[in-house]
């Protein structure tokens, strides 16, 4: 039988709606949207930041505004004892440094209300020019206020550079058990020579100067270096010994080893007089000064300076150690 015309009213396959969408028409649709939604996650993602970028910044700004209203003043009422405390290494650039303490130390004599300062030190010792520069100011400070007395007040140690900033005040109050003396100096270092001589290493050091590479920890040491070494140990030393017989005066016992470097406890420092007596912070204000409120001058560091040191100068003083490692520092500890 013959095929039949398709009439004018059947359907045409050939004719139907195709309703399957072009391959690169839907890829297309799908980029779209994948990257919409790529999008609304990277605006919410830096929403997030944002926001807690804000909350950040608030909180430090909080505690600047904090740090800063406790610190820039002092709030003293009336008849008082003040207080400064040196607390570690005294060196610049860390909490007891001479700057800072001796702006606590003026701050306390200037005031009205301050009926006597107590130095309440627990130190090992430090810079020697940094102790001398707080020797000074007491020193001073004492003439310029005969009738505010200042007393140190040792906890656990008052050593090397601390005793030297001690001498300068009017009385030395120890615990039984504190550690005080080693009067003396040193200058630590290493040398690196023999080492390098198994390793095959050889040091190549030119100088514009006969001793521009003085105690330089991979060069052999020298009778001369050791000898002009010792002249400056000896030096400083003698410039300790002459402050602490300024500052004890009469009431030294002095003995052979007295400026030998050795410490004792605050018990014997008593008997030798290199301390007055024992006491506290609490006992001095109260029964020695008679003034048992005490109004705290130590100037304390904020919270800006805290992050500074710790992600800066610490960074800094980090590779300024690597560089220098081996270097000889004079220091009284």
């Amino acid at each position: 039988m013959a095929d039949q015309p398709n009439s004018p009213n059947s359907p045409d396959s050939s004719s139907r709606p195709d309703t399957r969408e072009p391959s690169w028409e839907r890829a297309a649709l799908e980029r779209i949207a994948l990257a919409a939604v790529k999008e609304q996650r990277a605006a919410r993602r830096w929403k997030i930041f944002f926001r807690f970028a804000f909350l950040g910044v608030f909180v430090l700004f909080a505690f600047a505004l904090i740090d800063f209203s406790s610190d820039s003043k002092f709030s003293s009422s009336g008849r008082h004892t003040a207080l400064v405390t040196i607390d570690g290494e005294i060196a610049a650039g860390v909490n007891a440094n001479a700057d800072d303490i001796n702006t606590a130390l003026d701050a306390a004599f200037d005031d009205d209300g301050t009926v006597g300062v107590v130095l309440r030190i627990n130190s090992p010792g430090g810079s020697p020019v940094q102790a001398g520069m707080v020797y000074d100011e007491i020193r001073r400070l004492r003439g310029k206020y005969p009738d505010k007395p200042l007393y140190v007040v040792v906890t656990d140690m008052c050593a090397s550079g601390g005793y030297y900033i001690a001498s300068a005040a009017d009385k030395i109050f120890v615990d039984k058990a504190s550690i005080v003396g080693s009067i003396g100096v040193l200058m630590d270092g290493f040398g690196f020579t023999g080492l390098m001589g198994k390793l095959g290493v050889e040091r190549r050091l030119h100088t514009s100067g006969e001793n521009k590479g003085f105690y330089d920890p991979f060069s052999p040491e020298t009778p001369k270096m050791d000898a002009h070494a010792q002249a400056l140990l000896d030096q400083v030393h003698a410039q300790f010994i002459k402050a602490v017989k300024d500052g004890r005066g009469k009431r030294l016992h002095e003995t052979p080893d007295m400026f030998s470097g050795l410490f004792w406890t605050g018990e014997k420092s008593v008997e030798l007089g290199l301390a007055d007596g024992y006491g506290t912070t609490d006992t001095v204000a109260r029964d020695v000064l008679k003034a048992p409120d005490l109004v705290d001058y130590t100037v304390k560091e904020s919270l800006t300076n805290r992050v500074a040191r710790k992600f800066g100068a610490a960074v800094g003083g980090a590779a300024m150690k690597a560089l220098t490692a081996g270097g000889a520092s004079v220091s009284l500890r």
